[in-house]
């Protein structure tokens, strides 16, 4: 195996967010954007490899081992169900999976108080729309609820305002999209952050390499919360 060293980064604010860290962690950064054309960008003096991609396919090339360790949320990790290993939250790129439903069909049925269960419950075929359709049946499975799952690529919200579903599962930062669309979340999922992951051979091939980058960005995040 080569000695390169092969991370995969998100476009995006994600990516960029990610190329700071690792910039303050000694690694070359210089002409690495997602402006660019060039997706893949060799330093073969550092012995480092970028690879340039969508956050949704950054598990597949480190599964496969096209990219030894990649950066990208833990909604995108969760959805993707690859074999990998997770190595370490970096705690930026906050947002939290939620379940939300229209306001006039909650205020119909009095939800204040109520169970999400006993509030599913209110509806006799309920269809669920989503970008991410594992982490939705999962959830539901997990309430014991039967539900039609609706998979999406876009404008989630207007599911709902439509009649296409009864409600919607995504993920949300400020929760300003869902108040303007008249949407409510009932339900917090989980929370998501960006991680670091890892091939599982890479990881053991490269493990003393891999390990001191963690170390350091560790060493880094740690610095940034006491300041």
């Amino acid at each position: 195996m080569s000695s390169m060293l092969t991370i995969a980064l998100p476009k995006g604010k994600l990516g960029l967010e990610a190329l700071d860290l690792l910039a303050k962690a000694g690694l070359p950064t210089d002409g690495v954007s997602d402006e660019s054309r060039k997706l893949l960008i060799e330093c073969e003096k550092e012995q480092v490899k970028y690879i340039i991609c969508r956050p949704t396919d950054i598990p597949t090339y480190v599964e496969y081992g096209a990219a030894d360790i990649g950066i990208v949320g833990k909604d995108t990790i969760e959805e993707a169900e690859k074999n990998l290993f997770e190595l370490l939250d970096l705690g930026f790129g906050k947002c939290t999976f939620v379940l939300a439903l229209p306001r006039s069909a909650l205020n119909s049925m009095g939800y204040e108080g109520k169970r999400v269960e006993k509030i599913l419950s209110h509806f006799p075929h309920l269809r669920i729309a989503t970008k991410f359709p594992k982490v939705a049946s999962k959830y539901l499975q997990s309430l014991g609820v039967q539900a039609e799952i609706i998979p999406l690529h876009g404008n989630i919200e207007l599911a709902p305002l439509v009649g296409l579903s009864e409600g919607i599962v995504d993920i949300v930062s400020t929760g300003k999209t869902l108040r303007e669309n008249d949407l409510v979340a009932v339900d917090e999922i989980f929370e998501a952050t960006a991680r670091v992951i890892a091939n599982r051979v890479s990881y053991k091939l490269k493990y003393h390499r891999i390990q001191e980058l963690i170390g350091d960005i560790r060493k880094i995040l740690a610095e940034d919360k006491n300041d």
